[in-house]
């Protein structure tokens, strides 16, 4: 690792929103109200699996759809929902301070968007292609839904990529039977020492934990706009990613993670 390439110089966003495979859905709230959605749905001749991003503080921007648009061609149809619909909707660029306010109070936050992992999950229900098991793969801020998603929301698998706030989160662990995978960088400052031993041994104690520590990488390295994007470790993250979603392709196979 450890191989990087410059922040995109796109500011605004419209070189590569322009290029966009999916659409923007909105999805009725059971508490009432409606959120966005980024949706890539891609044609398929048999049922499909699906995964979820929960996003960084920065909301479905471009970095998201980038990574949604790159994970559908593993041929699985991608959903981002908008976790700040309640608050700031949309996308906030990195010197918005508002993007961190947002996310306050954190548990608080985090609590109320499992409502929102949970709509999503149904508003797939209602594609024909969606097979019925769906990955979480959470990022930043949105982190803590690898494990929540598969604990008590109804996914079948989770990712987390430079999760934050994680330790908060360690017990949740405790009788969860899905399969999670948790990628750090040795460099991340949103996950200090004691955050990457305690998920290291919670991987040695559990058979369906699994937890990659990469080196020389900080945190946010998955967002192309971000100073710490590494190329290497990015594409490491989506190849794992896409490993776990072809286990989830067919409900009939057994999870071989």
């Amino acid at each position: 690792m450890g191989q990087r390439d410059p922040p995109c110089e796109d500011p605004t966003g419209l070189a590569r929103r322009s290029l966009m495979q999916g659409t923007f859905s909105n999805i009725c709230a059971k508490e009432g109200g409606a959120f966005d959605c980024y949706l890539v749905a891609p044609e398929a001749e048999k049922p499909t699996a699906a995964i979820v991003l929960a996003s960084a503080i920065h909301g479905v921007d471009t970095d998201m759809i980038a990574i949604a648009d790159e994970l559908a061609a593993c041929g699985v149809i991608v959903a981002v929902p908008d976790l700040f619909w309640r608050s700031v909707a949309g996308p906030l660029s990195r010197n918005d301070p508002r993007a961190a306010q947002r996310a306050q109070p954190r548990l608080e936050q985090i609590r109320a968007g499992e409502n929102d992992m949970v709509d999503t999950l149904r508003h797939l229900g209602t594609i024909p292609q969606f097979n019925g098991r769906a990955a979480v793969m959470g990022f930043c801020y949105g982190g803590p839904y690898a494990i929540l998603g598969p604990k008590r929301l109804g996914y079948a698998a989770g990712i987390c990529c430079h999760g934050s706030q994680m330790l908060d989160y360690l017990e949740e662990l405790v009788g969860l039977r899905e399969q999670v995978c948790f990628i750090w960088g040795d460099e991340d400052n949103r996950a200090p020492v004691e955050v990457l031993q305690a998920y290291r041994d919670a991987a040695v104690r559990m058979d369906n934990i699994e937890v990659h520590i990469l080196p020389g990488i900080g945190h946010g390295y998955m967002m192309r706009t971000s100073p710490s994007f590494d190329r290497v470790a990015h594409e490491f993250s989506m190849s794992r990613a896409c490993e776990i979603l072809r286990c989830l392709q067919s409900p009939s196979e057994t999870r071989n993670f």
